[in-house]
């Protein structure tokens, strides 16, 4: 079966700091097709976030598959709070790199 890759699909591909505890990350599609083929597929998903990222499932704060913006969007909590003592935080803001390697099959 063929595939391409989440970055060719996708109009942008972000991630922003959601508060001192969380970080949001957005995967908007311009066209509503390549919305419904990622969700179609079930490559992105919780389970996938987890894996791709090395978290629990209590990590994830927020899954959504928003579909008026064509967009799915997750928020994460950080290991501990951004600026914190002794703070070694990899989820900081840009951290969406995982992300761009994802496989969607295509028929």
């Amino acid at each position: 079966m063929a595939t391409v890759k989440l970055i060719n699909l996708a109009k942008t591909i972000r991630s922003k700091n959601a508060g001192t505890d969380k970080i949001t990350f957005d995967i908007i599609f311009r066209e509503k097709e390549n919305y419904e083929l990622v969700k179609k597929s079930g490559v992105l998903t919780p389970e996938t976030i987890c894996k791709l990222y090395a978290i629990s499932p209590e990590r994830i704060a927020d899954f959504v598959e928003f579909d008026p913006a064509y967009a799915i969007k997750f928020t994460i909590y950080r290991r501990r709070p951004s600026g914190s003592p002794g703070d070694s935080d990899v989820f900081g803001c840009q951290q969406y790199a995982p992300l761009l390697d994802i496989e969607v099959p295509v028929d």
